[in-house]
């Protein structure tokens, strides 16, 4: 009797080590896709630096299904609308001066193929040597892992009304 009572605590703790070891998998693993979906936004913006078209292309879905909501009355819908757009941005009289992503937040789903972002953008640029500025503009978005990659599907930019 005391003999099975040692082995089931044993095998009880063997189990606790185990699955607590699991756990901390998904932590880490939880850890580093946020990561890698920080990454995916700050590149969404920051690519301008360089103008970087093939890094700006790579972090949005290439679908039909992309949607982007400005602060104005415009909205992309579909990547080659938003390939389209980004034409402007090739002209030299459109230059990076900075951008900044404050208070991000990130949440990524259950089954860690999706997840939802929140924060302020500070994005610093001049059109014609004038500020074509967005400060203090709230963005949220949606990305979805595809093929083992991080693309936003969804993001909206406002300006907040005082």
């Amino acid at each position: 009797m005391k003999h099975l009572l040692k082995n089931i605590i044993l095998a009880i703790t063997f189990i606790l080590i185990i699955s607590s070891c699991g756990n901390q998998g998904k932590i880490m693993n939880g850890e580093i896709e946020i990561k890698e979906i920080s990454r995916v936004i700050d590149s969404c913006i920051g690519w301008f630096k360089t103008k970087n078209f093939e890094l700006s292309f790579s972090t949005v879905a290439n679908d039909s299904n992309f949607l982007e909501i400005h602060p104005t009355n415009r909205v992309v819908r579909g990547f080659e609308q938003f390939r389209k757009n980004s034409e402007i941005f090739q002209r030299p009289e459109f230059q990076y001066g900075r951008h900044e992503i404050k208070d991000l937040t990130i949440h990524l789903s259950r089954s860690g193929d999706v997840a939802w972002f929140y924060c302020v953008l500070d994005d610093i640029n001049t059109w014609k040597g004038q500020p074509a500025n967005w400060e203090n503009t709230r963005w949220t978005g949606v990305l979805e892992k595809r093929e083992g990659r991080w693309v936003i599907v969804q993001q909206h930019f406002s300006f907040a009304v005082e």
